[in-house]
């Protein structure tokens, strides 16, 4: 019994350690699980190719042609836009690159519009990466039995399932035939439901092609929001041709859409870690040797209209060439002296206010003294007595906002002649930091003493009441335009008109029913 009982911690203890060890592997094996998902899971690196892409909003050039594109059938390319064909029946149009595209991981984004009157459309817009460029066909107006993938935007239901508009991902090595009647669903490696004619907004399709398997993400046009993509279809394990070139082809059937294409943007995809190819090595070596040659050349004459000037202006050689960028020093005289012009002006516009006052004040003083003349001389002297007082009164608060004015006049002068100064000083050369500070300080002296006075005349003359003695005349009362008698006979004539414009309508509906 005692032997058992000694046994019963070290069994305990065994089974402790067991119980920690499991927990340890199977924390250490999750650990690596979840650092190599989080690698799987890192975005490769996305390289913009300028040369099989295209956008607005100068997309064609003024011969119609776009670079490194080109168009055939009905497609009609313009500034912001590629319409690949108009909304008439049995249109066919495509636009495709150039140079061929050897890149073993991409990534398209495709930006379009399918817009048409009626409630249903046809035939549909297709992106297609093939060996050779199918320039006209059958299969949404490109060749049949291509090498490589299409992915349709079928907006037609050709079978009667109501299946349509739909997006349909379809491989070809170069040996199938399209199936029409069906809609390709006998041939499709993909597909999803998605309606994407007449939105609101353009319809943006990513179609991504890294590591043997492609998708499709699309945004519906329902927002303005370019990244809002959702998930269309996926296709595992596809093998494509490792070069080729990218098209876009659309066709209209009995019934027609516009199908209009704003951007294809083409990007080359580079697996993290991996260093992507530099630019030099995708240029061909003729193509290498021909822009060599022709910068030669570039090179050369250059040289000789350099020699040719120097001829012709030796008096200019050895001359430093002057700097073109503003220098610290520049920038801040050049702000300085537009600060002065800028107060200059202001000082001018106060100028011409404060004379426009003086001679309203003085029109206002001449007035005041006709009229002390005229009652002078007509009203008796117990009347005048007052009268007077209060013209006297009135005159001289006018006297004294004449003399401010004045005042403020000549302090008004004597700042634009400092201002005036401070330019002619700068200009003749530049000036001192503390010169410059101190006129600055006088002028801002200036104009606060002009400020000061300016809302004490404001005040002044809201608070005399002299300024209420003289007021200008009411106007008298317009008569009325139109009379009762006039009102009357304009309502007969105009009630007459209507009742004989009634009656020949009538008569002229009676006439043209007898023809029915």
């Amino acid at each position: 019994m005692a032997v058992s009982i000694a046994q019963r911690p070290a069994a305990g203890a065994r089974f402790f350690i067991l119980t920690f060890l499991t927990a340890f592997i199977f924390h250490h094996s999750v650990a690596e699980t979840s650092t190599g998902a989080s690698a799987s899971q890192e975005q490769p690196h996305r390289r913009f190719e300028y040369k099989y892409s295209f956008k607005g909003p100068h997309l064609s050039q003024s011969d119609g042609s776009i670079p490194f594109w080109i168009h055939t059938g009905n497609a009609i390319p313009s500034a912001d836009q590629v319409r690949i064909t108009p909304s008439l029946r049995s249109q066919r149009g495509s636009v495709w690159t150039k140079n061929k595209v050897a890149f073993e991981h991409w990534e398209a984004e495709v930006t379009f519009r399918v817009s048409g009157r009626g409630r249903m459309g046809a035939d549909g817009l297709a992106v297609w990466f093939t060996s050779t460029q199918g320039l006209d066909g059958p299969v949404y107006g490109a060749a049949d039995q291509w090498n490589g993938v299409g992915v349709f935007f079928d907006s037609f239901d050709n079978d009667g399932k109501k299946n349509n508009p739909a997006i349909i991902v379809v491989g070809n090595n170069g040996n199938l035939v399209y199936d029409h009647q069906n809609d390709g669903t006998t041939q499709a490696l993909g597909t999803c439901l998605r309606d994407f004619r007449n939105k609101p907004y353009p319809i943006r399709a990513k179609i991504t092609y890294y590591k043997q398997t492609l998708t499709v993400m699309i945004n519906n046009g329902f927002t303005p929001d370019k990244e809002d993509y959702e998930f269309c279809t996926k296709v595992d394990n596809m093998i494509i041709p490792n070069e080729g070139f990218f098209g876009i082809s659309a066709a209209t059937g009995g019934l027609a859409d516009d199908h209009d294409v704003l951007s294809f943007l083409l990007f080359r995809l580079t697996e993290p870690g991996q260093q992507p190819p530099p630019v030099e090595s995708e240029i061909p070596k003729e193509e290498k040797d021909k822009y060599q040659e022709e910068f030669q050349n570039f090179q050369q004459e250059l040289d000789k209209k350099k020699e040719e000037f120097q001829k012709e202006h030796p008096d200019v050689q050895g001359e430093p060439i002057e700097d073109l960028y503003e220098s610290v020093n520049d920038r801040e005289i050049r702000q300085v002296f537009e600060g002065q012009n800028r107060i200059h002006l202001e000082i001018k516009q106060l100028n011409r206010q404060l004379a426009m006052i003086l001679d309203e004040q003085r029109r206002y003083v001449s007035v005041i003294t006709d009229e002390i003349a005229k009652k002078g001389t007509n009203a008796e002297s117990g009347q005048v007595e007052p009268a007077s007082q209060q013209l006297g009164s009135v005159i001289a608060a006018q006297q004294e906002v004449l003399k401010n004015l004045n005042d403020l006049r000549n302090s008004f002068f004597e700042s634009l002649k400092q201002i005036g100064s401070v330019q002619h000083q700068g200009n003749a050369g530049g000036m001192g930091t503390y010169e410059t500070i101190q006129h600055f300080n006088d002028i801002k002296e200036h104009l606060h003493v002009v400020k000061r006075d300016v809302e004490h005349l404001v005040q002044r003359n809201a608070q005399n009441p002299g300024d209420k003695v003289v007021k200008c005349p009411e106007m008298p009362a317009m008569p009325s335009c139109l009379s009762t008698v006039h009102f009357a006979i304009f309502v007969v004539v105009q009630s007459v008109l209507f009742f004989c414009y009634i009656m020949y309508k009538s008569q002229q509906e009676a006439a043209a029913k007898k023809f029915f």
